[in-house]
């Protein structure tokens, strides 16, 4: 069954907690609803789908449709040797996943604990955390082609998954609505520690719940609630420089932090931020958080213009100060 409102507001439906409003709002609880819904609908209205919100940024009111889905499920559809695959409907939370996974013994998920997403959302974006991303667990992913209404299924090869990126965030953008990730985790508990902040405070013979707790610790530490400070979590991707480029940089700053990339090396996007002098400033109503520089928060009654403007001027100055630049994480709508 769908539920239609109009002239919504999408404060619930954002984590910066803007007051933004779209014309109309659907959120449909099953595949069937969601095809008679593209079936019916109005073609004139563009259309646009979100999971949680927690990685948007709505620069103005939408004037069109927003859909949101309500499919929900967490079912074990196979076992392969010591690999277990779980459907999971797009819309449970991600980290009651990880919760359940975990109870379950079925592990893989630990350091991808307390990241703030919708299972669908988590596969567009390819979330990512401590060493591990989704798409190393993600064995498909079904979908509903938002034109035609056709079913469809992609295997985790054909979703191109890549830093922050899939298919669905570059050439499917706004094609297809994610209903159902299949996810292949483990039988076995191999605790990933290769990140290597988290391999200096893990204990030894750390089970799965306690590497689960220290994750979720040591991010509450560092990040906002959403509930209390609306943020998106992080705002920008680490920039990815060439050997040439890190060296001189480290040249300057011999205690640079670093980590190996496929094309390069990857650098710590809140450390060159903080360096340009942002961390704990504000302007106008947005700023820089005060315990992670990668972070932007709603510093109370923000605009979409005061996060826009506070992105526009933190890329300006790390391009002045380190001539990188840097990207927003987050999507702007």
């Amino acid at each position: 069954m769908s539920t239609h409102r109009y002239d919504y507001s999408l404060l619930a439906h954002n984590s910066f907690g803007l007051d933004v409003k779209t014309k109309e709002f659907v959120e449909y609880s099953s595949v069937d609803d969601l095809r008679s819904f593209l079936c019916d609908r109005d073609c004139d209205r563009p259309l646009f789908h979100i999971g949680g919100g927690n990685n948007l940024l709505f620069t103005k009111d939408y004037e069109g449709v927003i859909l949101h889905s309500g499919i929900k499920g967490f079912e074990v559809t196979g076992i392969e040797g010591r690999s277990v695959l779980v459907r999971i409907g797009a819309s449970e939370i991600w980290d009651n996943v990880v919760e359940k996974s975990v109870e379950a013994g079925y592990y893989g998920l630990e350091n991808l604990s307390l990241i703030p997403s919708e299972v669908g959302a988590a596969a567009v974006q390819n979330i990512g955390a401590y060493g591990a991303e989704a798409k190393d667990f993600i064995d498909s992913v079904e979908v509903v082609d938002l034109e035609s209404g056709e079913c469809g299924s992609f295997s985790n090869k054909e979703c191109n998954f890549a830093y922050r990126f899939s298919n669905f965030k570059g050439s499917w953008r706004g094609k297809y609505a994610v209903t159902y990730v299949t996810l292949r985790l483990s039988l076995d508990y191999k605790p990933n520690l290769t990140y290597r902040a988290l391999a200096q405070v893990a204990e030894e013979n750390m089970d799965a719940l306690a590497l689960r707790n220290k994750i979720i610790e040591i991010r509450e530490s560092k990040l906002p609630d959403p509930k209390t400070l609306g943020n998106a979590g992080s705002f920008f991707m680490n920039p990815i420089v060439d050997a040439s480029k890190f060296k001189e940089l480290q040249s300057e700053y011999p205690d640079i932090p670093h980590y190996d990339a496929p094309n390069g090396v990857k650098i710590p996007a809140g450390w060159l931020i903080d360096k340009s002098g942002w961390r704990g400033r504000k302007l106008g109503n947005a700023g820089v958080y005060e315990k992670q520089a990668l972070v932007l928060v709603n510093v109370g009654n923000a605009k979409p213009e005061d996060i826009v403007r506070l992105s526009n001027a933190v890329c300006d100055d790390v391009k002045k100060k380190f001539g990188i630049e840097i990207f927003p994480e987050v999507n702007w709508v």
